[in-house]
């Protein structure tokens, strides 16, 4: 490669390097200095503060009166509630989502493109706005909630300001985000494979586990990958269905950046969350690379 193309690639890159430098990197590099430091007298970060690992400190232990460090398992159990919460979205995404999927990849092309008109309907309306269609739907006298009283003979069953609220709300909310990875790998999917499995004496069983399964791995780890991540750091859904019964890590950011007015623990707890999830990107990344080699 000569110079003059290498120096035209450099001049190529350079405006999105400066770009993601300018609108990502610094960003994060200030909330990564603000960790560091205490907060202000009345709010906000005190700047001229010594640096320390005090605010991850917090997450895990807190001062008694006399100075000694005592076990603090608040942070913990909303740390485990969010991953747990995550995880059963992400359960009810795939058992929702991959048969959805898997019938649109069998429609004609104009089919395809209708259901994909439908799935992504829900992006053109705000968050907020479907949250709180969903606290109608589920609150007292909501039609759903009359449906399940109808059912249930054992008396009036509550379905909002609950961990089954969130669970609903947010399984609605992230579910496109499940179809649509899973379906685009099925919808170049090869189905004679399928055929010659049987002819070769697979069973349904077989042949899903051993034919279908294995490619559609990237799309249902990609999909699994874009509804946990987000719903570890939710805050819409866990704040209005949830009624601030459920709380999560993505309220506890906005309780210190907002009432408590604690920016530096706040950005500690936001930063420990992107840190999870890199991990994860990381180790999907990594996967597909050895899966690809």
């Amino acid at each position: 490669m000569s110079r003059s193309d290498a120096f035209r690639r450099i001049a190529l890159i350079l405006p999105a390097l400066v770009a993601i430098l300018l609108l990502v990197g610094a960003p994060l590099g200030l909330m990564g200095w603000v960790t560091l430091l205490e907060k202000g007298t009345s709010a906000g970060v005190d700047w001229t503060s010594t640096p320390s690992l005090g605010n991850y400190q917090r997450l895990i232990w807190e001062e008694d009166f006399d100075g000694t460090l005592i076990l603090n398992t608040n942070y913990l159990v909303i740390f485990l509630r969010s991953v747990v919460q995550a995880a059963v979205t992400t359960l009810l995404c795939l058992v929702l989502g991959v048969p959805v999927a898997l019938w649109m990849a069998g429609l004609t092309p104009a089919g395809r493109a209708m259901m994909l008109f439908l799935v992504t309907i829900p992006f053109w309306t705000n968050l907020l706005v479907r949250n709180y269609a969903w606290l109608i739907i589920l609150r007292e006298g909501g039609w759903l909630g009359m449906a399940v009283d109808a059912i249930w003979p054992f008396g009036p069953v509550q379905l909002l300001y609950n961990d089954v609220a969130v669970a609903i709300g947010l399984t609605y909310s992230f579910l496109p985000f499940m179809i649509l990875p899973v379906y685009s790998v099925f919808e170049k999917f090869d189905w004679r494979l399928v055929e010659a499995a049987h002819d070769l004496g697979a069973t349904r069983s077989r042949a899903l586990r051993r034919v279908i399964l294995p490619v559609a791995m990237p799309g249902l780890l990609a999909g699994s990958l874009l509804v946990f991540i987000p719903c570890l750091g939710a805050f819409v859904t866990p704040a209005l269905l949830g009624g601030g019964k459920t709380l999560m890590l993505g309220n506890v950011i906005q309780m210190q950046f907002g009432p408590s007015r604690n920016w530096p623990f706040g950005a500690a707890i936001s930063v420990v969350l992107l840190a999870i999830m890199l991990v994860a990107m990381t180790a999907l990344a990594l996967w597909r690379n050895r899966r690809s080699a």
